[in-house]
């Protein structure tokens, strides 16, 4: 908003610093103060990101340590960052791609739990040395968050903190704009993506894709009320082709249907088309245990897709929760 570039991030994993008053915005600050001095640089070019638990002071006795000890230099792989950046994740996550050019693009994201559009507890960070217009990128970017991450949900909840953004410092020259675009949202899918599957206390992605609907938005509402119910990321959980579970959550998501045209199947399996088909329900079971499950769902009622991404229910997911702070 400043006009000003940004130089350098800075990210705070294990405290939102969130609820947290004036004191909460002077020690933001003062993070952002520290890595400027640290890097030779104007507070105003750095940006700060907190993850964590709400309503507690940040440990700034911790945080000036922990700038102190950065290196002059600072590395250019991206696991130590993505590693730095985990909550309750048990696994980093990045991605990359390379454009025709030789330009990189390199994407960190943090998330496993309080996952819901519009993004919720997520992290999502992209790194590229392309040339790219501001512009350029400030009019895309929303539509690509909202096809990848605003596609996620892990359990229904929201947060106080999230954040996405890609930086762009233009050493590597021009790139054609279009390539540019499809490959950020490449990297931005294969990010949410690793955010769903690593949901708190999951065993499965669970892929929702919609067709046949009205407008991406009707299918983007449906793919997501799928990923979400419990029902149906129970199902998920133990192997049960229950496809009557998928007709609930699409019905209750707004988007409208044909259900006489209505279509689902489940891991390439029909098992509806307007009406009940016959189908090997051991078979389809044991096509479920598997890493990703896959929902198919034809709504029937025009052109529009989209798809959205979620995880399996698990009792580990009520452990981890239930003892969060205790």
């Amino acid at each position: 908003a400043s006009g000003r570039p940004v130089r350098a991030l800075v990210v705070n994993a294990g405290n939102a610093n969130a609820a947290t008053g004036p004191q909460g915005e002077a020690d933001n600050a003062a993070m952002a103060v520290g890595l400027a001095g640290h890097l030779g640089l104007e507070a105003g070019a750095v940006l700060t990101a907190s993850t964590g638990i709400i309503g507690h002071l940040l440990p700034m006795d911790r945080v000036r340590e922990g700038l102190a000890r950065l290196p002059g230099a600072l590395a250019p792989e991206a696991d130590p960052f993505a590693a730095a950046i985990m909550t309750t994740d048990t696994r980093p996550k990045t991605a990359e791609a390379r454009l025709s050019t030789g330009a990189r693009i390199v994407g960190t994201a943090k998330g496993s739990g309080m996952i819901h559009p519009d993004m919720a507890t997520m992290f999502a960070f992209a790194f590229t040395d392309a040339r790219v217009d501001a512009g350029v990128l400030r009019a895309a970017f929303p539509a690509i968050v909202n096809r990848t991450f605003n596609a996620v949900t892990v359990d229904g909840d929201t947060s106080t903190n999230d954040m996405a953004l890609v930086l762009a410092n233009g050493r590597a020259g021009e790139v054609d704009q279009t390539e540019f675009l499809a490959a950020l949202e490449g990297v931005m899918r294969d990010l949410a993506r690793q955010i769903a599957a690593d949901g708190e206390g999951a065993a499965k992605l669970l892929t929702v894709r919609v067709s046949g609907a009205r407008t991406e938005a009707e299918a983007l509402a449906a793919a997501r009320t799928c990923c979400v119910s419990p029902l149906l990321k129970s199902a998920v959980h133990g192997n049960d082709p229950n496809w009557g579970r998928v007709i609930m959550a699409v019905g209750r998501s707004g988007a409208a249907v044909d259900l006489p045209a209505m279509t689902v199947r489940v891991q390439g399996t029909p098992v509806f088309a307007g009406r009940p088909l016959d189908y090997d329900a051991a078979a389809v079971s044991a096509s479920m245990r598997a890493e990703e499950v896959v929902f198919e769902v034809g709504l029937g009622v025009g052109e529009a897709g989209a798809e959205a991404w979620g995880c399996d229910l698990s009792a580990e997911y009520v452990s981890i929760n239930a003892e969060y702070t205790t």
